[in-house]
């Protein structure tokens, strides 16, 4: 199937994906949002988003992601990109009461929602797999670049495994479009600023490998990240350089994001699957990268994290 087949008779569209944006759903929300405004040019098309990092400032009219909800607006369509709907945040109830609704998704932890369901977990990204519900001779520079962002966050610049022959062939004919894609690599994945740099060192720092040094954890404070004066967005990639430390078979970092709440993020080497283990808590992801929001002080939730962990590291 095409994506345009299931949306051609709607007059109004909304896209959307989940909170906290990564680069995948930035880059799948604005990808398939240009690419419709090209293809179904009479239809009023909104993109609804938390504000996403300021890395992704490259992508074109990301200006237009629109911040305000009106909840009393009935959308044609409604599609939910990269999540299920319990993850699409305060724009939600605009999802409800579509007249029809969309999921498109590649996280094997999501089920599905809405009236129709494509969910491939197999597909390295959100983004590779929307490239194949295009018209190639419909998708422009601009959709290009959008894209392209989702597959190289998703993949890790292309070296995670869940990087398939087609992943590559799809990358192949998305820089014959000719954008800068090295830039883009630079300053969307490696580029950090001063502050994300200390915060990044802080963590590290005060990280601790336990299980046999099979595993490896680190937490950021509230009061931790008011002394460096960082945001959320601010701690992307830590996970990913605790995860880099020979020997490890698992990393953990979290954040506190209120009073005994934190955001886990899990990376895993190929022998845990923190998939399984985020959806025991309520999260979910991919077999080698997941999350979930805990409850609990910091040493708790490692305790009951690492009860998990141990059975599929078969350590007693």
């Amino acid at each position: 199937m095409k994506i345009v087949d299931e949306v051609r008779n709607a007059d109004t569209i909304a896209i959307s994906g989940h909170i906290r944006p990564d680069g995948d759903c930035v880059g799948s929300v604005l990808g398939l949002y240009l690419y419709l405004r090209k293809t179904l040019p009479e239809a009023e098309i909104d993109v609804y988003l938390e504000k996403p990092a300021d890395i992704f400032n490259c992508i074109s009219h990301i200006e237009e992601i629109k911040s305000e909800i009106n909840l009393n607006k009935i959308y044609d369509v409604f599609i939910a990109l990269d999540c299920s709907d319990d993850r699409l945040g305060d724009v939600r109830p605009l999802f409800e009461n579509a007249r029809r609704t969309i999921n498109i998704d590649h996280h094997i932890s999501n089920p599905g929602c809405g009236d129709v369901r494509i969910i491939e977990p197999k597909r390295s990204s959100t983004a590779e797999l929307l490239y194949d519900l295009m018209d190639a001779d419909q998708v422009d520079e601009e959709v290009a670049a959008a894209l392209y962002i989702g597959i190289i966050h998703d993949t890790g610049v292309l070296r995670y495994s869940n990087t398939s022959p087609r992943t590559l062939q799809i990358v192949a004919e998305l820089i014959k479009f000719g954008f800068d894609f090295s830039s883009i690599i630079e300053k969307t994945f490696y580029e950090k600023t001063y502050v994300q740099t200390q915060i990044m060192g802080r963590a590290i720092l005060e990280s601790v490998r336990f299980m046999h040094d099979r595993c490896i954890v680190s937490m950021v404070s509230r009061r931790m990240m008011e002394f460096y004066q960082v945001t959320p967005k601010d701690l992307d990639g830590i996970v990913n350089q605790l995860q880099a430390v020979k020997g490890v078979e698992c990393a953990i970092f979290m954040y506190e994001t209120g009073t005994l709440e934190y955001k886990v993020s899990m990376r895993s080497n190929g022998r845990v699957d923190v998939a399984s283990v985020a959806m025991k808590f309520g999260g979910g992801g991919h077999v080698r990268a997941a999350g979930c929001t805990m409850n609990g002080t910091y040493h708790d939730n490692i305790n009951n994290l690492s009860i998990e962990i141990a059975e599929q590291l078969d350590i007693k």
